[in-house]
């Protein structure tokens, strides 16, 4: 630095003090920073968390409180007087079949893991097929909790939603043997054997750690899905040395990437979109521009749209 070669020798120990000094504060902002942003994704989580408790506590309450039952519509559908009552009359009967219906849980409580959730909607007749949306929480999050995300989307539209809890704190993508996907699959299988599901409809989808796994469990071969939607995730490097990604020919992809997400920068996403439509995916790209790390609810109707919209992929 020029300054430094016109000073003497006692101003220059005190300018390089200065600037230990000013290093050193720079440490401390960042580690107060980083401190911040911790505690406001710890303190995020944990509201969303409460937030699915609240609602899994309310919801038995649905059928006879018919406000609350709105609520529990996605918003587009609460002016639906119809609809209102076909829930109501499907929920209070007092049958083996209506016994089998709204939200069930399957080794998952909140202590437990590698369990999963299910909600069966209500109004089903048993024959009808529905379309199943397997949804994978993010990192050290819980299927019980994630299964609220899609609900009201789920119970306006008819749809059965599964939502499985990762063996570890996050899902297998960290390298080493893969523990999830073998009973993903066994999973799904179980809610077909029960409840009426179409095959030409069965969505895997997730949030952060679970949109990566999405497309890394979802492109594997012999798995049962039929379309991906990853929110808010990464392209796993494992899809480029292990040649999955050749699996994405054909197969309907919903990816959706907020422009401000600080824990995957959308860079991240743009280089997923390449190499997507690369292998020759049938892509959707939705960039949010105002969206950070954190679930983009708006688009669950627009995932359900295409869903509805389009074909998948052949499995078998």
């Amino acid at each position: 630095m020029a300054i430094l070669r016109i000073v003497d020798a006692a101003d220059r120990r005190a300018v390089d003090r200065l600037l230990a000094r000013t290093a050193e504060g720079g440490r401390l902002v960042d580690r107060r920073v980083r401190h911040i942003v911790d505690r406001v994704r710890e303190d995020g989580d944990r509201a969303l968390r409460r937030f699915a408790r609240v609602q899994e506590t309310l919801y038995p309450l649905a059928p006879v409180f018919e406000p609350l039952s709105r609520w529990f519509l996605e918003p587009a559908r609460r002016d639906d007087d119809a609809l209102v009552a076909r829930l109501r009359a499907a929920a209070l009967r007092d049958d083996d079949d209506a016994r089998r219906m709204g939200v069930l849980h399957a080794s998952n409580g909140r202590d437990e893991r590698g369990g999963f959730s299910l909600y069966v909607p209500e109004q089903s007749d048993g024959q009808r097929p529905m379309p199943l949306v397997v949804a994978l929480h993010g990192g050290h999050g819980h299927g019980r909790d994630f299964l609220w995300v899609w609900l009201r989307e789920a119970r306006s539209r008819e749809v059965l939603v599964l939502s499985p809890t990762s063996r570890d704190r996050t899902w297998s993508i960290m390298g080493g043997h893969d523990v999830d996907a073998e009973p993903l699959r066994k999973m799904v299988e179980s809610v077909a054997e029960r409840y009426p599901v179409d095959r030409t409809r069965v969505l895997l989808t997730g949030m952060s750690d679970g949109a990566t796994y999405a497309l890394l469990c979802g492109l594997r071969d012999g798995m049962p899905f039929t379309h991906l939607a990853p929110l808010c995730g990464v392209l796993h490097p494992m899809l480029l040395s292990n040649g999955d990604l050749g699996h994405a020919r054909d197969m309907p992809v919903y990816l959706v990437h907020g422009a401000l997400d600080w824990m995957f920068p959308v860079h991240t996403a743009r280089l997923a979109r390449q190499a997507l439509v690369a292998a020759g995916a049938r892509l959707v790209y939705r960039e949010v521009e105002d969206l950070s790390h954190t679930y983009p609810r708006d688009e669950n109707p627009r995932i359900l749209d295409w869903l509805a919209g389009g074909a998948g992929k052949r499995q078998g």
